[in-house]
C-alpha cells in the first residue's frame, strides 16, 4: 500500500474527516434537485458524531483529557491518554506529533497496514491462530456462538423424522407441525431479543429439548429454546463489535454469517450420525432426542469461554467503571497508548449521543426521518428476503421433502447432509466477493439464479423419479451462500452504521427481529402451504419472491460497499423513486454494455462525490 493511499484511508479510519461533496450534492441529495432537509440536519449531527474532538484548540482538548482522568481516577494514564487525545483528533497528522515515539507511530501505521495483525486477546474473543495469523483467521468465542445458532436451525431437519412419528403427529396436522419446528423463532423475534443474560436459558433449553414424552413438553421446550437463539444473535455481534478496532469490525459480520454456515451443517451432519441411536435401546423413533440433545454440548464450549474474556468495554463505561474499561481495551490493543485513545474517543461519543437523545422520541425518529426510515426499509429488506427466498424450507424441511418424494429416511438424512456442506464450503468465498463485487451486485446477481433453481426443483417433482431436485436444491445452495447469505447483517450493520447509537440498537433490533419473525412464519407455514398447492406449487411460491427481490433490488436497494460515512447518509438521504427512475433510465444502457457489447459512453454516477 502506498503512503499516499495509507494516508487517504487513514482521513476515513474513525470519521475525522470526508471526501468533500460537489455542490450540487451538498446541497441537494435527489437527482431531481429536491432538498431534503431533515435528512441534511440528521447528516450533520452524525458526522459531528463521528468527529467530536474535530473543533477542539490544543489547550481545550489538553484541559478536557485532564478534566476527564480526574473525574475518573485515570490520572495513572494521563500521558497516555494526552497522546490518545491528539491522535483521535487528527489522525491523519500523526507522523508529525513530537510527542509521539517511532513506536507509538510504527503502531499506528500497522492498524491500517496490517490489520489482521491483533493482540492474542482479540484472536480469542473472535478469533484462533491459524497458519498465518495476519490472513487467515479462525473465530473461536464469535465463532462458538455464531456455529450454536446454526446447529439450533438445522438439527430439526433430521430430529423431526423421528418426533413426529414418535408423538403421532400425522400429516394431516401441518399447522403443529409448523408450530413445533418454528416455536424457537417466535420466541426470538417477540421476547428474546430483549434477553442479555442468555448461559442458563442456553443449556437448560437445548437439554429439555431432548427429554420429552409429550409433543407440548417439546413445544414448550423448543419456545424457550428462543430466548437463548434471540439474544445470542443480537449481543454477540455487538459484543464483537464494540471490543474490536473498526479496520476489522465489517469483516467480523461475514465471519458470523459464515459460521453460522458451519453449525448448519454440523446440525446436518449430527442427524446422519444419530439416526441410527436408539434411546432407550430397541425402541423405534427416539433418534431424535439426541439429535436434539446434541446441541447442547456446543454452548457448554461458549459459556466456558465467556469468562476468559474481558467485558465490553463500553458496557462498562455506561456503569461509570472506566478503570475496569480501561484494563479492558488494554487486552484488545497493542499499547496503552492506543487503548487510552478509544476510552477517551468512545466517552466523547457517548456524551454527545447522550446530549442528542435528550427530548427524541426514538420510534419516532428512527421511522420519521427520511434517512433513519430507508436506511430501515433497505435493512427490512434484505433481512425478510433472507428468509422468503426459501433457503430455510431446505434447512428445516429437506429430510420431510425427500422422504415424501421416495428416499428411505437414511438416504435422505445424507442427502439433507449434503445441502449443509454445500452451504458452508460456499460461504467461504464470500469473505472475499462481498467487498469486491458489491452487496447490491450480489443479490442482483443470485436473486433470479435462486429463482430458477427453486422452479426447478418444484417441477422436478412433477416426474416420478430423477435427479433433478437433488441437483436443484444444491444449486440453489450454491448460488445463496455468497448472495442473501452473508449480505443481510453486513447490509443491516452499514445502513445504520452513521447514525447515532441509540438509532443504531434500534435499527439492528428491527432488523434482527424482521429475520426471525418471518423464520418463523416461514417455518410454521410450509407444511400447510405443500399441502395445499404440492410440493411443486410451494417451491414455486418462493421462486416468485425471488424474482420479486430483484426488481426490487435492482431498483429501490442502494449499494453501501466502501462507502465513508458521509456518504452512507448521502445514499440513504436520496429518495427511493429517484433511485428508481435513475436505474429505470439506466436500462437501455445495460443492455447495450452487457447484451450487445457496444462500445458507450460511461453514464453519470447517481452520487456525486468527489474523491
Amino acid at each position: 500500500m502506498t503512503r499516499k493511499k495509507f494516508e487517504d484511508e487513514e482521513l476515513n479510519a474513525h470519521g475525522q474527516q470526508y471526501p468533500k461533496q460537489s455542490p450540487s450534492s451538498s446541497q441537494d441529495f435527489t437527482a431531481n434537485g429536491e432538498k431534503q432537509s431533515a435528512s441534511r440536519k440528521q447528516s450533520v449531527a452524525n458526522v459531528k458524531l463521528q468527529n467530536p474532538l474535530a473543533d477542539m484548540t490544543y489547550d481545550e482538548l489538553m484541559a478536557d483529557v485532564n478534566q476527564f482522568a480526574e473525574q475518573y481516577d485515570l490520572q495513572y494514564a494521563l500521558d497516555d491518554l494526552q497522546k490518545g487525545a491528539l491522535i483521535a483528533q487528527k489522525r491523519s497528522g500523526f507522523e508529525k506529533m513530537d510527542r509521539l515515539t517511532d513506536e507509538d507511530k510504527t503502531l499506528i501505521r500497522e492498524e491500517k497496514l496490517h490489520r489482521w495483525r491483533q493482540p492474542k486477546m482479540m484472536y480469542y474473543m473472535t478469533s484462533a491462530t491459524s497458519i498465518r495469523a495476519d490472513k487467515y483467521i479462525h473465530q473461536v468465542l464469535c465463532a462458538g456462538s455464531a456455529i450454536v445458532q446454526g446447529m439450533d436451525q438445522s438439527a430439526v431437519n433430521g430430529a423431526q423424522a423421528f418426533y413426529f412419528p414418535y408423538f403421532g403427529i400425522a400429516d394431516d396436522r401441518v399447522w403443529l407441525q409448523g408450530l413445533i419446528n418454528g416455536a424457537p423463532y417466535l420466541c426470538s423475534a417477540v421476547i428474546g431479543l430483549s434477553i442479555n443474560r442468555i448461559a442458563t436459558q442456553m443449556l437448560l433449553a437445548r437439554a429439555l429439548t431432548g427429554g420429552h414424552y409429550r409433543w407440548w413438553n417439546l413445544l414448550l421446550a423448543r419456545f424457550a429454546l428462543g430466548f437463548a437463539v434471540g439474544a445470542k444473535s443480537s449481543t454477540t455481534p455487538v459484543y464483537a463489535a464494540e471490543c474490536a478496532p473498526p479496520e476489522i469490525r465489517g469483516a467480523l459480520a461475514m465471519m458470523w454469517q459464515m459460521w453460522t454456515a458451519f453449525g448448519i451443517m454440523l446440525g446436518f451432519i449430527a442427524g446422519v450420525v444419530f439416526s441410527g441411536v436408539k434411546i432407550p435401546a430397541g425402541v423405534e423413533n427416539t433418534q431424535w432426542r439426541i439429535i436434539l440433545g446434541s446441541t447442547a454440548i456446543p454452548p457448554l464450549f461458549v459459556c466456558a469461554q465467556v469468562y476468559l474474556v474481558p467485558e465490553s468495554p463500553r458496557w462498562y463505561m455506561s456503569k461509570g467503571r472506566y478503570g475496569k474499561a480501561f484494563a479492558s481495551l488494554q487486552r484488545f490493543r497493542w499499547s496503552r497508548f492506543q487503548a487510552a485513545r478509544d476510552l477517551y474517543y468512545i466517552h466523547k461519543q457517548i456524551a454527545i449521543e447522550y446530549e442528542m437523545q435528550k427530548g427524541k422520541k426514538l420510534w419516532k425518529e428512527f421511522f420519521a426521518v427520511p434517512r433513519n426510515r430507508r436506511a430501515a426499509q433497505s435493512s427490512f429488506f434484505v433481512m425478510f428476503m433472507q428468509q422468503f427466498c426459501g433457503v430455510n424450507v431446505i434447512a428445516y424441511y429437506s429430510t420431510v421433502i425427500f422422504v415424501d418424494s421416495g428416499f428411505n429416511r437414511n438416504n435422505a438424512l445424507l442427502v439433507s447432509m449434503g445441502t449443509g456442506i454445500v452451504n458452508w464450503l460456499f460461504a467461504i468465498p464470500a469473505i472475499y466477493t462481498i467487498d469486491t463485487f458489491g452487496r447490491r451486485n450480489l443479490l442482483l446477481v443470485t436473486f433470479p439464479l435462486m429463482g430458477i433453481m427453486l422452479l426447478i426443483t418444484g417441477f422436478s417433482f412433477l416426474a416420478p423419479e430423477g435427479m433433478g431436485r437433488l441437483a436443484g436444491i444444491y444449486l440453489f445452495m450454491v448460488v445463496y451462500s455468497p448472495g442473501e447469505g452473508p449480505v443481510p447483517f453486513t447490509y443491516s450493520a452499514e445502513a445504520f452504521v452513521s447514525t447515532p447509537l441509540y438509532i443504531r440498537e434500534y435499527g439492528m433490533a428491527f432488523a434482527t427481529a424482521t429475520t426471525w419473525g418471518f423464520n418463523f412464519i416461514l417455518s410454521l407455514t410450509w407444511p400447510a402451504l405443500e399441502e395445499a398447492f404440492t410440493t411443486t406449487g410451494a417451491f414455486g411460491w418462493y421462486a416468485g419472491w425471488n424474482f420479486f427481490g430483484w426488481v426490487f433490488a435492482y431498483f429501490c436497494l442502494p449499494e453501501t460497499k466502501e462507502r465513508t460515512l458521509e456518504e452512507l447518509d448521502t445514499v440513504f438521504s436520496m429518495r427511493t423513486s429517484d433511485h428508481a427512475r435513475y436505474y429505470l433510465a439506466s436500462l437501455p444502457w445495460y443492455v447495450r454494455k452487457y447484451l450487445l457489447r457496444s462500445d458507450v459512453e460511461p453514464r453519470e454516477p447517481l452520487y456525486a462525490v468527489e474523491d
